[in-house]
């Protein structure tokens, strides 16, 4: 046989292998075609499933912050906890017995939430860290499945109660339901935004995606014009009224009376918004913003302004106190049911002569002082960012009949709001000129600037400067000569007024028995008013005046408001008393004749101890004290008949 050529067998295989190089060549063809024509779709998605992702960015809401950029309200992202029944691997009476204790629940609600027929239920809303993480572990440990958590933002308030009604709270889904945190919601309020990232094959984000993660939208922030300290100083002297007076409410507000900014706002009760469920509807009311009361005395200023800047009253004017002024058939008396005998207008303020403002007012007419009432910003609301604002009653002008205007003279009879009472006082203290209160300083964006700055606004300016000073003077008498005197200072010069007022009775009309309203508003120092301070104490047991109750909280409030502020005390600097200033002082009855043997007493009301005791001995008679304070009664009494010689008890009391 003749042997095949090396040549021809190198071509064979030649051709073999090229045979087989052309069948592996056309099935790849046909495999690429296949995969990019006929799945080409489906490959395509899996790409992407394997390079984009999708990341849910949560903002939280913004936070609270006092005027000196303390937090008094801020958020965290937290988990919340939930069960798919229908896809557990786990019963549910096993996993309520491990998960009762981590979420502080009762094993027995558990096992009924788990086994519903839902494919979702809530089991732990807002978790803290530490719980949430022990959940987590654990599901981890046991590796159950049919659990889950979702990311919300959970609200703190560092401060527990304090300002507590100033706040209000947030609900379970991030929305505000009281307070600020109401009336903010629409500014404040965190969210969720979805957004793709590309990712790398182990979904770390890649490229542009790697900042992802820090681009949530942040929301906006609040400064208040709230001091944290101020706000500790009056909670605090409030908090230990309550406690000695066991009064059944509590109202204290701090404002600057330049700018109307509201330094501190404080209501018994009150309740800690970290844990508002447990909270009652009366805890949650802001009662220096929405309740309405008779002011009593502390309205007495607003009369002797307006019957001074009216013209129908002077400071210079002797009226001669009968002891009761008739309108209408009624009788307006004072506490005491005696008179003051004769007293000018310092007097009538100084001592809170009800007999003397139902004259003033009955001479000043009720359409003139209704209209000084509205000018001074009663019967509207103040405007400020708070929710639920009262605006106080009024008489109607036209129909007010001459009782009216006699008890409206002495702060009954109408309603006011706590805020209203604050504003009308700052005209006093400001020289005339009245701000609006205002809560909230700034409200800023994300990058720090300036969304919107509250700018001092002035309300009106319902007096002139010269009545305003003139009534600024008789309220710093009644502070430091007459029923205030328990809310003086030291070391600085206060102007205020105390009042008392019988309740109203909001069901059946007319006043509650034995129930009363004290109070106590007034500003200092007087050279330059850095701060008005209102104190209502609703229905104190036992004494109920408000110069008794109301004032020393004024007084222990405004004395770490002082020092807080650091203004100097009078011993700090040197006052010089303005040419034109004249001391005004209490219109006392001359002497009898030194020849008279027999003379009439005349009424002491009102008078210090040491002036009672100069006139008694320079009238040859002798002087038996009693109590301290100024004189509410005598013995013999007023107009009796004395001799030389003859002893005259007299009795003394702090009163409103």
């Amino acid at each position: 046989m003749k042997k095949e050529l090396p040549r021809n067998r190198m071509r064979k295989r030649s051709v073999r292998l090229s045979f087989i190089l052309c069948i592996i060549g056309g099935l790849l063809l046909l495999r690429l075609m296949w995969v990019q024509i006929i799945e080409g779709h489906h490959y395509e998605e899996m790409a992407l499933n394997q390079t984009e992702g999708v990341q849910t960015l949560y903002s939280p809401r913004g936070t609270i912050y006092d005027r000196n950029g303390r937090e008094l309200a801020f958020s965290i992202m937290v988990k919340s906890f939930y069960a798919d029944p229908g896809t557990m691997n786990v019963s549910p009476e096993e996993a309520a017995k491990e998960l009762a204790p981590l979420l502080h629940q009762k094993e027995g609600d558990l096992v009924k939430d788990l086994s519903q027929d839902s494919r979702f239920v809530w089991l732990e809303r807002v978790m803290d860290p530490e719980d949430s993480d022990k959940v987590i572990a654990l599901i981890k440990e046991k590796k159950w499945k049919g659990f889950g958590f979702f990311d919300e933002s959970r609200r703190f308030y560092p401060n527990d109660s304090m300002a507590a009604n100033v706040l209000g709270f947030v609900g379970l889904d991030d929305k505000g339901l009281d307070g600020l945190e109401m009336a903010l919601d629409e500014l404040i309020r965190g969210g969720a935004n979805k957004q793709h990232i590309l990712t790398d094959a182990r979904g770390n984000p890649i490229l542009k995606s790697a900042m992802a993660p820090y681009r949530a939208k942040k929301e906006k922030s609040v400064y208040l014009t709230i001091d944290q300290n101020i706000q500790f100083y009056v909670e605090r002297a409030l908090d230990r009224a309550m406690t000695s007076t066991h009064a059944s409410g509590g109202i204290i507000i701090v404002m600057d009376p330049k700018t109307g900014a509201i330094l501190a706002l404080g209501n018994r009760p009150t309740y800690d918004p970290n844990h508002y469920d447990k909270a009652t509807e009366a805890e949650f009311k802001n009662r220096a913003v929405v309740d309405i009361y008779e002011p009593g005395s502390t309205f007495k200023p607003i009369i002797a302004s307006a019957a001074l800047a009216a013209g129908t009253y002077d400071t210079e004017r002797v009226w001669h106190d009968p002891g009761a002024v008739w309108a209408s058939g009624h009788a307006i008396r004072n506490w005491n049911d005696e008179s003051y005998g004769d007293v000018r207008l310092v007097d009538i303020l100084k001592f809170s002569i009800n007999t003397g403002f139902a004259h003033v007012g009955l001479l000043t007419g009720g359409e003139t002082l209704t209209r000084y009432a509205k000018a001074f910003g009663f019967g509207k609301p103040t405007g400020i960012e708070l929710p639920g604002e009262g605006s106080g009653i009024l008489f109607e002008p036209k129909d007010m009949r001459p009782i009216d205007v006699a008890t409206m003279s002495i702060g009954q009879g109408i309603a006011v709001t706590p805020l209203q009472m604050v504003q009308a006082y700052s005209a006093i203290a400001n020289g005339g000129k009245m701000v609006k209160p205002h809560i909230i300083q700034s409200i800023k964006n994300a990058d720090g600037s300036d969304y919107k700055v509250t700018p001092v606004e002035y309300s009106g300016d319902p007096i002139s400067k010269k009545v305003a000073d003139d009534v600024k003077d008789m309220m710093e008498k009644e502070v430091s000569e007459g029923g205030g005197a328990n809310a003086k200072v030291p070391g600085y010069h206060m102007a205020g007024k105390t009042g008392t007022a019988q309740k109203l009775d909001p069901v059946n009309g007319g006043y509650l028995k034995g129930q009363y309203i004290a109070s106590f508003c007034g500003f200092g120092p007087t050279e330059d008013a850095r701060a008005i301070c209102l104190v209502v104490l609703d229905t104190p047991k036992g004494t109920y005046y408000g110069g008794q109750v109301a004032a020393p909280v004024f007084k222990e409030a405004m004395t770490q408001i002082m020092r807080y502020l650091k203004i100097p005390t009078l011993d700090d600097q040197t006052i010089h008393a303005k040419p034109q200033d004249k001391p005004i002082e209490l219109y006392k009855p001359s002497l009898p004749p030194e020849n008279a043997r027999e003379f009439r007493l005349p009424s002491f009301t009102g008078w210090s101890m040491r002036d009672v005791g100069e006139w008694l001995t320079r009238a040859g008679l002798g002087f038996q004290p009693e109590g301290s304070g100024y004189a509410d009664k005598q013995e013999p009494g007023i107009g009796s008949r004395v001799k030389r010689g003859d002893n005259v008890k007299v009795h003394f009391s702090h009163h409103d």
